[in-house]
């Protein structure tokens, strides 16, 4: 681990594995009848199971390191992987770590409530404190700051990494890192990609991806696959997330625009870390095809939107599709449904 500090651009702590991966996958590209299909693979980056938070916790922690903090709290859903990676970083960077888990998903069971990323937040340590209103973003924030207020007035110094829309989109950050490297391993490779395919969430992953790729030259549609709220909300959020990260990495903002921002919801469900069949097919076409464990709150879903995107026609069969990987497995532990059989 590293520490780094930019006159341009905020401190970085080094905790990813990068570049990752970008891969071909012929086997799921010919089961589908086409486009050619390729898989960025931030599964890859380390940190206590991998994933895509690992890239943004190098902004956050670079951020904690340099205010001398010596405890890191974050608020996510139960089986959330960020939290969990949070818990690696903080413990990689020798501080504490305090976590709220949110009852975003309407399961209590023992498998759901203990086992996956939980499990791994117990291993790692974590102090673990509960929030009941899971998709109250603003009172979750607040009821952190509270935690965090707690630990200051016993002599703690707390760093709290915030995910509200209110807050400076930070983690962000590392996923301009991402797009210019998959721009780079794209021009390596000698292929143009003509769109890439990723979850939408808190927004931060898609709107730096964007931002980094349009930075690096890149033009492909970047399709965000809606994982908790639906395409009006998302493109809205991301859409004030990308000016907000472009000014904060000293971009133009003329680099991207709303115009660049797809915000994609028939693949949402019934919500949250909710589980649908098309979710199931797109768990065990990508296993059974290429060897690709998905999860099923993030990139089941996302392969679930690829899956029905390419069926109804929305690609060319020769154009080259760019499936970003988040990583996420953990979760499939949490999910007893899971163990009955998927149809083939």
């Amino acid at each position: 681990m590293s520490h780094e500090q930019s006159s341009d651009l905020p401190p970085r702590v080094r905790l990813a594995h990068s570049p990752t991966p970008l891969e071909a996958m012929p086997n799921l590209s010919a089961r589908l009848g086409g486009p050619n299909l390729f898989v960025k693979r931030d599964d890859c980056t380390g940190l206590a199971m991998g994933g895509n938070k690992a890239r943004q916790l190098e902004y956050y922690l670079g951020q904690a390191v340099t205010q001398d903090a010596d405890t890191v709290l974050i608020t996510g859903a139960v089986q959330s992987n960020f939290v969990r990676q949070a818990a690696a970083a903080a413990r990689k960077c020798a501080m504490d770590i305090h976590i709220q888990l949110e009852d975003r998903v309407p399961h209590n069971d023992a498998t759901y409530m203990g086992s996956g990323n939980v499990l791994l937040d117990h291993l790692l340590g974590a102090t673990i404190h509960t929030f009941p209103e899971g998709e109250n973003e603003a009172a979750a924030d607040a009821n952190l700051e509270a935690i965090a207020d707690t630990l200051r007035a016993e002599g703690r110094r707390p760093y709290v990494i915030h995910l509200g829309i209110d807050h400076p989109p930070l983690g962000a950050l590392g996923y301009i890192d991402a797009g210019r490297e998959i721009a780079q391993q794209a021009r390596t490779m000698d292929i143009a990609f003509d769109a890439v395919v990723v979850a939408t969430g808190s927004g931060l992953t898609h709107a730096g991806l964007l931002a980094g790729l349009r930075a690096a030259g890149e033009r492909a549609p970047v399709y965000g696959i809606c994982v908790r709220r639906d395409a009006v909300q998302q493109k809205a959020r991301i859409e004030r997330r990308l000016g907000e990260v472009l000014e904060l990495a000293g971009l133009p903002q003329d680099s991207a625009n709303a115009a660049d921002v797809h915000a994609e919801d028939t693949w949402l469900g019934p919500g949250y870390g909710r589980l649908t069949d098309e979710i199931r097919e797109a768990l065990d076409l990508a296993a059974s095809t290429e060897a690709l464990i998905l999860d099923p709150v993030y990139t089941g879903k996302v392969m679930a939107g690829l899956i029905g995107m390419i069926r109804r026609n929305d690609f060319k069969k020769s154009d080259n599709v760019l499936f970003v990987h988040t990583g996420g497995s953990p979760a499939l532990f949490g999910y007893e449904e899971l163990n009955t059989a998927i149809p083939r």
